[in-house]
């Protein structure tokens, strides 16, 4: 069985991908067919894990692809080269969703460069691991809900304008919002209230033609990993899924391809659960 570990401890979120010994596999496995041929794509926590992989697989099948990142100046750099490679044009946009002016300054810049957006992915996201829910402190919470559903909401807010009849939403919510996870109460919580934003605003926006819909993937082997476990928990994780593994960034990404382009036509509200095989109701 495959064992999966950092040999840097890493103390900020989201983690550097550029920092981990073990690296996620985030190259698209499969030819493109043109499935967002014309389409301009705006990624949140595109520089590694789940946001790189999707951010690349994008471009493979058209796309044009901005994305968000926090500080992590060389993973950005390295997606913007995957990006490329794929042929596709891709731009990196500094600055923390948690900020609601930042926010708009990225779909600005986004319709700026490439004069519209037609695929929002809501991905960013961190988390902070205690074992007691006396350690959760107050600054902890309000950074896990700033980041994780204001900033989602934020994104929303500032995109909303430059979508049109056709455009998409993808929220990327988490199997802790179904089951919870004991070291990850804030966590959990703002998965919960991601899923739930992803059906209310499917349905706010139904009448406008946009759809909404959602990922809620399981232990999958990000820099997020790294940057919130001991060592130890790290060594192991995802060997408890049905499958005895963590997933991969690009086992994940194809359930955003499917929700971005037509092939999803008539699903909103909706989650996909690339998650190893949890037993979740949806």
């Amino acid at each position: 069985m495959t064992q999966y570990s950092d040999q840097t401890v890493q103390d900020q979120q989201p983690g550097l991908e550029s920092r981990m010994d073990k690296k996620p596999d985030y190259a698209p496995r499969y030819p493109g067919s043109g499935r967002l041929s014309g389409k301009i794509a705006l990624i949140t926590g595109g520089d590694s894990g789940i946001g790189r992989a999707t951010a690349v697989l994008y471009a493979r099948e058209g796309a044009k692809v901005a994305f968000v990142y926090k500080t992590e100046d060389d993973d950005a750099e390295e997606t913007v080269a995957a990006i490329q490679a794929e042929g596709g044009d891709g731009v990196a946009i500094r600055g923390d969703v948690a900020d609601r002016d930042f926010c708009f300054d990225a779909v600005a810049q986004t319709v700026e460069r490439f004069g519209r957006i037609d695929i929002l992915v809501n991905n960013a996201a961190e988390q902070h691991s205690q074992d007691r829910i006396e350690d959760v402190t107050e600054q902890q919470i309000e950074d896990t809900f700033r980041t994780n559903i204001f900033g989602q909401m934020f994104m929303v807010q500032a995109a909303l304008p430059h979508l049109r009849e056709g455009s998409t939403v993808i929220g990327v919510t988490s199997v802790t919002a179904y089951r919870g996870q004991d070291l990850l109460i804030d966590y959990s919580s703002t998965k919960g209230a991601i899923l739930s934003f992803i059906r209310a605003l499917a349905n706010n926006l139904a009448d406008r033609g946009i759809r909404v819909n959602g990922v809620a993937p399981g232990p999958i082997w990000t820099p997020l990993i790294p940057a919130s476990f001991p060592p130890e928990k790290v060594e192991t994780f995802g060997q408890n899924s049905t499958l005895g593994r963590p997933g991969q960034p690009n086992e994940v990404a194809p359930s955003l391809l499917f929700l971005a382009c037509d092939d999803s036509s008539y699903m909103t509200g909706h989650v996909l659960h690339p998650d190893g095989g949890e037993a979740v109701a949806d």
